[in-house]
């Protein structure tokens, strides 16, 4: 049985919602707690403000993306699972998370500085976990390309919250599919 969410998580995940559709200034601390069945002000008892809000909510998306890019990387045996891990754990998130993508895509420059910066330093290693992922797959890719190769793939997986056309598991799969055809054609998607 799945853990229940804590109260600061389900007003992460309400908030989340909240600024994917109406936009960060568009949700004011009263709709927030609405969403999670509290009053606005009882939102100060989790969080110092809106920004606070905003900033873990991307901060951790970051942490959690690296973390798990990582260690998929990590357990796998040849270049090529390594990257079919990978497109697969960034595929569950965007169709599992739309939302979030949605925010992260739209509010990093609603951010503090502070906060920016750590999001943005995240943001570059997981970065780098695709770009040495990419050019150990596929040697002839230099530096540039497959950092090029890497954002190309972003932007595919990351355009799902805008896509309803298919279930779950058909567009996990259609996804999957280009990204490892964008990237190699030796990469088999097994």
């Amino acid at each position: 049985m799945a853990e229940k969410p804590s109260r600061r998580d389900q007003i992460l995940n309400a908030a989340a919602e909240l600024f994917a559709r109406h936009g960060f200034h568009g949700v004011g601390i009263d709709d927030i707690g609405a969403a999670v069945g509290i009053s606005g002000p009882a939102l100060y008892r989790h969080f110092r403000s809106k920004d606070a809000m905003l900033g873990e909510m991307l901060t951790s998306i970051s942490e959690r993306l690296l973390d798990g890019g990582q260690s998929r990387v990590d357990a796998a045996s040849t270049a090529e699972e390594a990257l079919r891990e990978l497109v697969g754990w960034h595929v569950d998130f965007a169709l599992d998370d739309p939302a979030l993508i949605t925010v992260q895509m739209r509010n990093l420059a609603n951010l503090t500085d502070p906060d920016r910066r750590r999001v943005r330093a995240l943001q570059r290693r997981y970065v780098e976990v695709w770009v040495e992922t990419i050019r150990r797959t596929v040697p002839d890719f230099d530096e540039p390309t497959a950092r090029a190769a890497a954002h190309a793939v972003f932007g595919l997986i990351n355009s799902t919250p805008h896509s309803a056309h298919l279930d779950r598991d058909q567009m996990a799969a259609l996804l999957a599919r280009m990204a490892l055809a964008s990237l190699t054609p030796a990469v088999v998607t097994s």
